[in-house]
C-alpha cells in the first residue's frame, strides 16, 4: 500500500524543489582530513528541510551528501554501509565494466577527470543555494573554520540560472510529479498509458516504489541506532535510510561552439531542435494535448501535455532525439489502454508495435534532476572559459534510475532497435568492442528519405562524477555521531 511523506522536518529540500527562484549556487566537494573534526562539523549542520519550506519562504537554501568512502572515513562500519545499494558503495568511476556501461571511455574515462577518479575522490558533497547577491553571505556563514579544518576541498564553479542550458534550450522542463501524499495505486489499468505522476518510493527511500517495493537501504538492530524510524517494511529494524536518497552528481562540460557550428553546417536550427528533441524555446516537436495524462496539471499541457504514441516514426521528433532517449513517454503496454480484449492480445505479444516493444516502461525509470550550469553567460563569446552542466538527479534506485538511462537509453547504439548512434547530444562516439560505430544520426523526413549523419562530433565530455547519499535529518545525526 502506498505511504505518504509526513515527516516534512526530516527530509532534505532537495528532493522536493530545485530552487529556481534562488539563482545563485555553489558546490563544495569535501574530502576527510581530520574525522573527528568532521563529525564536529557535521552535528553543527542543519540542512533545508521540507518542512522548513512548508513553514517559510526560503531566501538560501543549504544540502549535504556523503559518498560510501565518505561514510566509511565518518566512521561508520562496512557492515552499515554495505546494507546501501551495491552501486552506491561500488561508486561511479570505480568499476571499468560500469564506466563500459555508461558511456565513460575514451575522453569520458575516469582517468581523464578532474575529480572523482582514482586520483582525487570526494567524500562529501556541500550545496548552497541563495537569491540574487545572497550567496557570499551564505558561503561566509557556511564555509567556517570548522570546516576548512575537517577537510581538503574543491570548489565546482555554478553559473546564475536562467532557465536555460549552455546549448542554449530552455531547460527543467519535463520532471516527474512526486505522489507525497501516497495517493498512487501502481500497477493499475492507469500504467497502461503513459502518466507522469510517480510512486514517491521512486525517489524517497523507505517507502514504495513502482514496483511495490522497497529500494536497498541499511537496516540497523534499534539498540544500535538511537533516533532513527523504525523501518515501514521491517518494523523490527531501524531505517537509515528513511526520507533520504541517493544523488548523482555529474560534470558534463559542453562544447557549445563545436555544437553550433556543426548544426549550421548540416541543417541549421531544424536540426539542433531534432537532435534535442524540442525547440529552443522548449516547445515540444509532438502535438500536445492529445490526451490527459496523470500528473500533468492544465497549465503544463502546452509544453508537457505528450508522449510519442502517435509519432512512432519518429518523423516529429527523432526516435534518438536526446529528450525522447531520456524519457520516451511509454506506459506499460505499447499502444497504451486499447481496451479489455486487446490488451490481452498484447500481453500474449499480438497486435504490438514490435519497436516500441523494445522500450521500458518510463515509469521505472524517471529521473528528478537537480542540476545547475557553470561557466560564462555567453560561451560562444567566450569559448576559451569551460562550460558545461553539473548533473544532479536524486532517487531511490541509482541502477534502475540513472545507470539504466544512461547506460540502456542515451550511451546505447541500439536504443529503440537503432544501431550505429548514441545519443546525439551525449554519446562518447566511441565505437563498440566489436568496432560498431556510434557516431551515427537518423533525421526522418515527412517529405522525403531520412537524413542520416555519420561522424558527430563528441559535444559533451564527462569532467568527474560520484554517488552520493542524501540523508534524512535524523540519519544526518546518527551519521555525525559515528
Amino acid at each position: 500500500m502506498p505511504i505518504p511523506v509526513t515527516e516534512l522536518d526530516d527530509v532534505q529540500g532537495l528532493i522536493k524543489t530545485g530552487y529556481g527562484p534562488l539563482t545563485e549556487a555553489f558546490y563544495l566537494l569535501l574530502r576527510v582530513r581530520d574525522a573527528q573534526a568532521a563529525r564536529y562539523w557535521l552535528q553543527g549542520f542543519y540542512p533545508t528541510t521540507m518542512g522548513e519550506l512548508k513553514r517559510t519562504k526560503a531566501r538560501t537554501a543549504k544540502h549535504i551528501a556523503i559518498s560510501a568512502p565518505g561514510l566509511a572515513a565518518l566512521g561508520l562500519g562496512p557492515e552499515i554501509i554495505e546494507g546501501f545499494s551495491p552501486e552506491f558503495v561500488g561508486g561511479m568511476g570505480a568499476d571499468p565494466a560500469r564506466s563500459r556501461r555508461l558511456g565513460d571511455v575514451g575522453a569520458n574515462a575516469p582517468e581523464h577527470w578532474d575529480w572523482g577518479g582514482a586520483d582525487w575522490a570526494p567524500d562529501l558533497l556541500l550545496m548552497l543555494f541563495a537569491e540574487p547577491g545572497g550567496l557570499e553571505a551564505l558561503k561566509a556563514q557556511e564555509i567556517t573554520q570548522d570546516l576548512i579544518a575537517a577537510f581538503e576541498t574543491r570548489h565546482l564553479p555554478a553559473a546564475p540560472m536562467d532557465g536555460r542550458e549552455p546549448f542554449g534550450f530552455v531547460d527543467g522542463l519535463s520532471q516527474p510529479t512526486l505522489d507525497w501524499d501516497g495517493r498512487r495505486e501502481p500497477n493499475s489499468e492507469q500504467d497502461l498509458d503513459y502518466g507522469n505522476q510517480i510512486a514517491i518510493g521512486e525517489f524517497v527511500l523507505g517507502y514504495p516504489d513502482e514496483y511495490g517495493l522497497y529500494s536497498q537501504r541499511p537496516l540497523l538492530r534499534p539498540d544500535r541506532a538511537a533516533g532513527l524510524p523504525r523501518a515501514h517494511d521491517a518494523p523490527d529494524r531501524a531505517d537509515l535510510g528513511r526520507n533520504g536518497s541517493y544523488l548523482v552528481l555529474r560534470q558534463l562540460q559542453q562544447d557549445v561552439r563545436g555544437f553550433w557550428n556543426f548544426v549550421e553546417t548540416h541543417g541549421g536550427m531544424p536540426l539542433a531542435e531534432a537532435m534535442v528533441g524540442r525547440k529552443l524555446d522548449g516547445e515540444p516537436l509532438v502535438a500536445t494535448g492529445g490526451r490527459a495524462i496523470r500528473g500533468i496539471s492544465h497549465d503544463q499541457v502546452k509544453l508537457n501535455g505528450f508522449d510519442f504514441e502517435s509519432d512512432g516514426d519518429g518523423l516529429a521528433c527523432p526516435v534518438t532525439g536526446h529528450v525522447r532517449r531520456a524519457n520516451p513517454r511509454t506506459g506499460d503496454v505499447p499502444g497504451g489502454d486499447r481496451g479489455l480484449i486487446r490488451n490481452l492480445l498484447a500481453m500474449l505479444g499480438f497486435g504490438v508495435d514490435r519497436r516500441a516493444d523494445t522500450i521500458a516502461s518510463s515509469r521505472f525509470h524517471r529521473l528528478l534532476r537537480r542540476g545547475r550550469k557553470y561557466g560564462p553567460i555567453d560561451p560562444i563569446a567566450d569559448p576559451e572559459e569551460p562550460v558545461g552542466l553539473h548533473f544532479v538527479t536524486v532517487g531511490a534506485s541509482i541502477a534502475r534510475q540513472f545507470e539504466f538511462v544512461q547506460g540502456a537509453w542515451l550511451a546505447s547504439a541500439k536504443f529503440a532497435g537503432l544501431s550505429g548512434e548514441q545519443d546525439p547530444l551525449l554519446g562518447s562516439r566511441q565505437p563498440f568492442p566489436d568496432d560498431r560505430p556510434t557516431d551515427g544520426f537518423r533525421w526522418p523526413q515527412a517529405d522525403g528519405p531520412c537524413k542520416a549523419f555519420e561522424g558527430l562530433p563528441q559535444f559533451v565530455t564527462v569532467r568527474g562524477g560520484a554517488y552520493f547519499f542524501l540523508p534524512g535529518v535524523r540519519a544526518l545525526r546518527f551519521i555525525a555521531g559515528g
